[in-house]
Parts: structure tokens; C-alpha cells; sequence
């Protein structure tokens, strides 16, 4: 898998990845949380944050991002890998590029799960994060570099 910075000229495509990763797991597109795949570049990269896509033979496999909430916090977003391409560590290549990038331009790094996602969670533990907060269905984490 190639991991690149998202392009304008790709939105379409990652916005259809995206969705459907979601649908795949059950959730449907969600006005008040999806509304980011309207305007990628606004929302993560012009606003201090980056949107990473992973390709395989120039097709998009899998997603990661990060985006700013201040000064000194962002959250990590979005990480996804199509269903046939997991179990393959590309989950985790995105994440921790993410992180990379969260590392060198924040002093805290949060994100927020699905508690059904258990694969996410023990990812995310295992590289320092630790949960901060839930609440029915979602789990809250938080990261100091």
C-alpha cells in the first residue's frame, strides 16, 4: 500500500470509500458526522490538519486523518481500510502516519471509536492512547506525545 496526502481531485473517490467502509459496518451516512467529506481540503489540510488516502494499483484502499481542534490538540480521524484489505497492517500504517504527523505538530492527540470496534481500540492502546471518556456507544481517547 502506498499512503499519499489527499488531492482535490480525488474527493469524489474518497468520499464513496469512506461511506462505504461505513456502510460495511453498519452506520449510515450521518449528516452532523460525515459533513467533513464535503470539503476535505477545508477541513482537515487548510485548517492544520492532513487527510491521507492508501492506494493499491491507484485504487483508494483505506484512509486516515487528522484534524485540529487548536493550537495544541487535534484528533485523529477517519481511519479505514476496505473490508478484502484487512488483516494486512494497513489499518495501522495509517494510523501511525497520522500519529507522525500529530506528534510533530500537537501536544494532544485525541480520537473517539465505535465501542464495537474492538480491533481499533486495542490498536490504539497498545500505542499509548488511553480511554478518557464513553459513553453508549463511543469511546473517547487521549494521547500526550
Amino acid at each position: 500500500m502506498r499512503i499519499e496526502v489527499f488531492t482535490p481531485d480525488r474527493a469524489g473517490e474518497v468520499r464513496q470509500f469512506v461511506l462505504g467502509v461505513l456502510e460495511g459496518e453498519g452506520f449510515g451516512y450521518d449528516l452532523a458526522k460525515d459533513s467533513d467529506l464535503e470539503n476535505i481540503c477545508g477541513y482537515y489540510i487548510d485548517n492544520g490538519g492532513v487527510f491521507y488516502i492508501g492506494t493499491i494499483d491507484g485504487d483508494v484502499v483505506g484512509s486516515g486523518a487528522v484534524r485540529r481542534i487548536n493550537s495544541k490538540k487535534c484528533e485523529i480521524k477517519r481511519i479505514y481500510v476496505k473490508q478484502e484489505f484487512r488483516g494486512r497492517g494497513f489499518g495501522e500504517e495509517l494510523f501511525l502516519k497520522a500519529l507522525e504527523f500529530a506528534n510533530i505538530h500537537y501536544h494532544v492527540v485525541t480520537l473517539k471509536t465505535d465501542r464495537t470496534l474492538i480491533e481499533a481500540i486495542n490498536m490504539y492502546q497498545k500505542h499509548g492512547f488511553s480511554v478518557v471518556n464513553e459513553n453508549d456507544d463511543t469511546l473517547f481517547f487521549m494521547y500526550r506525545p
